[in-house]
């Protein structure tokens, strides 16, 4: 492999492709004359089960989103338990850790000087699951959290315990899992864990993961879902919540057949994260599955829009406009580019694992979790078979259009590769076979391209069982 060529770094997932951190909270901090946005999360290291018995902290600065740094850990307990999703805020000059210590049945508040920690001093709180904190811009502080029922509450001055007369139960109608209680509560809200709150156009917005158990057809959906971050809006902190949608769904493309209905193109799993606006612009922070199973979270983003009606509505995701006003919002779409919003350099190496669709094929293909910590690592797509198609959106080309495309592979009997543009059946530019003593195979392009275009990679090979693996590619 030409190992002069630079190798993408700070897309999607934007942590590299060893770091496994779900459920991501981002927190834009001042520190030390410095703004960066910090993300804080739970930690996939078990690998046979979810989350880890750390939390480590990376940050960006704010105009470079694809530039990412560890801080190193910054918590565990003290008896080392499974920590679960945590929440992290600023009062004063003081940094506040919420840790989902013992699987989430434990919700401790620690402190910190610094915004990365350590976070020390933990003191028992009165919250749970999935606990998310808000600082109100009068210096009240709101806590919200639940699973498949949902709660809120104001926090007292010691930051753990909540104030008397001030608990709510369900600010969201929660979802109708079959092991949610049956307590008249149940409803479209369909709230399910991940409490995120924050303060938006004035308004307080409730962000978490929604469960659906009906179809929703427009994003392939055909039973139990809950691979949504969704939202809901009110002018009171505790209650009153209406309005909203869905600001992201980790399925992938969604592809669209003659009767209209949809098809995910990427196994969904269980989403969490949070909105943040950074450097002016607004964003999702969210994450994807890798692997087989949801032991093996990475983090993602995506900008995304953020308007207020004239009615107040708060509207987030991709929004529509009518004469200039938003009128409704979905889901945005989610991408292998994520900050590097002009597409990806087509002419570094890029990863197989940054795919964002991964469909077709006579077997289920999967990107292969990789936890060495080698900045130019890969993360293959592995069990490729016959029909599989693995795109990118978006590559940047440039102006100039390249002569050769070059992928890494490893399979055990031919492989012909067509390389398409814009759509998995798209307009096709090079096609070349992959033979099992080839590891690196180059082929000059059938057709020009320049600027920006989803990729796709479509394999085809006889036999019914899986060939092998692809690793990595880039043009020239």
């Amino acid at each position: 492999m030409n190992r002069q060529k630079e190798t993408i770094h700070g897309a999607n997932p934007y942590m590299p492709l060893w770091e496994h951190v779900p459920d991501g909270e981002p927190r834009v901090f001042t520190y030390g004359g410095e703004t960066r946005v910090y993300v804080y999360g739970s930690h996939d290291t078990e690998r046979t089960a979810y989350c880890g018995r750390d939390y480590v902290v990376w940050s960006a600065p704010v105009d470079d989103l694809t530039d990412w740094k560890c801080h190193g850990t910054c918590y565990q307990a003290e008896d080392h338990s499974i920590l679960f999703a945590p929440d992290v805020v600023q009062k004063g000059n003081t940094f506040y850790m919420y840790a989902a210590e013992d699987h989430g049945s434990r919700i401790m508040v620690a402190r910190s000087d610094k915004p990365w920690g350590p976070f020390v001093d933990p003191v028992k709180t009165d919250l749970g699951f999935d606990p998310g904190v808000l600082v109100d811009d009068d210096g009240r502080v709101y806590a919200y959290w639940g699973f498949c029922k949902s709660w809120c509450g104001e926090l007292n001055d010691d930051m753990a315990t909540i104030r008397e007369g001030t608990l709510r139960e369900h600010p969201l109608a929660h979802c109708h899992a079959d092991w949610a209680k049956d307590d008249g509560h149940a409803g479209e809200d369909a709230f399910f864990e991940a409490s995120s709150p924050r303060k938006i156009f004035g308004k307080y917005v409730y962000i978490y993961s929604r469960r659906v158990d009906w179809d929703v057809p427009e994003l392939g959906v055909y039973g139990p879902c809950n691979g949504f971050l969704s939202y809901r809006w009110s002018d009171t902190p505790l209650d009153g919540f209406h309005g909203g949608g869905d600001i992201s769904f980790n399925g992938g493309e969604i592809l669209f057949g003659e009767n209209g209905k949809g098809t995910m193109s990427f196994r969904w799993g269980n989403n969490h994260g949070s909105v943040m606006q950074v450097n002016g612009q607004w964003y999702i922070f969210y994450h994807r599955q890798t692997g087989r199973d949801e032991y093996s979270r990475q983090a993602m983003l995506e900008p995304i829009d953020a308007a207020q009606g004239e009615d107040g509505a708060v509207y987030l995701g991709k929004v529509a406009y009518h004469d200039g006003k938003p009128v409704s919002s979905m889901p945005v779409e989610m991408t292998s580019q994520g900050a590097h919003v002009n597409g990806l350099d087509a002419r570094k190496w890029i990863s197989a694992g940054y795919c964002c669709h991964l469909y077709g094929g006579k077997h289920q293909a999967w990107i292969a979790p990789v936890y060495e910590k080698d900045p130019d690592i890969s993360a293959p797509v592995r069990d490729l078979s016959d029909g599989l198609g693995v795109g990118f959106r978006y590559l940047q080309f440039g102006n100039n259009s390249p002569e050769t495309v070059t992928v890494r592979a490893n399979v055990c009997r031919p492989v012909t590769v067509h390389v398409r543009l814009d759509a998995r059946d798209g307009k096709e530019i090079a096609c070349f076979p992959v033979m099992p003593c080839q590891a690196e195979i180059t082929s000059s392009l059938t057709a020009p391209v320049i600027g920006k275009h989803a990729v796709y990679f479509v394999f085809h090979t006889d036999g019914e069982e899986p060939v092998g693996e692809f690793d990595r590619f880039t043009f020239d």
